[in-house]
């Protein structure tokens, strides 16, 4: 059996804590933003914890080294 590789896109994307949660960055902060509001652009910063069922399929086909 050969070994499992870590998908290089959601290397850059992902990171599991050491907890086994799965951090992402937010979306839509990208372009487009005149069109948003101040709250909006304020509630999107840093990162958000995904939910348990996504994170083990990120974990289990995308990270299974990490």
């Amino acid at each position: 059996m050969p070994k499992l590789k870590t998908k290089s896109g959601a290397k850059k994307r992902f990171k599991v804590t050491a907890s086994g949660m799965v951090l992402y960055q937010q979306s839509r902060k990208r372009h487009g933003m005149i069109k948003r509001t101040k709250k909006q652009i304020r509630q999107l910063r840093g990162t958000a914890v995904m939910f348990k069922t996504d994170g083990d399929k990120i974990k289990k086909y995308y990270l299974p080294n990490g």
